[in-house]
């Protein structure tokens, strides 16, 4: 990963055009290509960014300082430095990936050997499937052979849709997997990340942990 921290300019130019004025801000630049842009707030929200596969090229001579970034589509990022305050290179490695809590790995346990939750037909292909960014929960397929990718959650909300889009960007450009769909599945799903999900074509799946694990409803049923 590379750091730099630089008062810099930046313009967006594709299906719209955006501009951030000079200001010091942070430039992220990971091992997958992608290039991120961050101010001193918003958390981990970037002002602006360009997922991978982009390319960097960093200008000479009369474009010394200019850095253009450009993705598949031809949109491009125009980062106008003016003065670098930090340059630093860093190598982290392969990340682990997320260590899930007990309840959550036990969900991806149940939910595979009880894989036909997800509906008729469905068949797992395996569990903790590996990619560049860290394991899917669960791959598998359903009744008409398509891959279906499934990321488990106690909790279900924006960030871990996040993380499955990010995984179905890597699995659709696998030609023996794709095309590939996504199911967010969850104890509990908040609305807003079902209405992100259901805006990206990702279903949402509720899960009852206590019926994964066969114990009966105690409530009383009048039949």
């Amino acid at each position: 990963m590379r750091l730099v921290i630089a008062r810099c300019s930046v313009d967006y130019a594709g299906r719209l055009t955006a501009h951030l004025p000079s200001a010091p801000r942070l430039i992220l630049v990971k091992a997958d290509g992608s290039v991120s842009i961050h101010a001193d707030d918003r958390a981990y929200k970037p002002l602006n960014w360009m997922s991978p596969p982009c390319t960097l090229k960093e200008g000479t001579g009369d474009e010394a300082g200019v850095w253009t970034v450009v993705n598949k589509a031809g949109e491009k990022l125009i980062i106008t430095m003016e003065e670098i305050l930090h340059d630093s290179s860093h190598e982290l490695g392969v990340d682990p990936g997320l260590i899930k809590d007990g309840v959550e790995a036990h969900l991806q346990e149940l939910l595979a050997d009880r894989i036909e939750t997800l509906g008729e037909g469905y068949t797992l292909i395996r569990r903790e499937y590996p990619t560049a960014i860290g394991p899917v929960d669960i791959l598998c397929r359903d009744a008409e052979g398509g891959t279906v990718a499934v990321e488990i959650k106690r909790r279900g909300e924006i960030d871990g849709v996040e993380q499955l889009t990010r995984y179905l960007e890597l699995l659709n450009r696998d030609p023996h997997l794709a095309p590939v769909r996504g199911v967010f599945a969850a104890q509990e799903i908040k609305p807003q990340a079902r209405v992100l999900a259901t805006d990206r074509g990702i279903g949402c799946q509720v899960l009852d942990y206590d019926a994964l694990r066969g114990i009966e409803d105690d409530k009383l049923r009048l039949f």
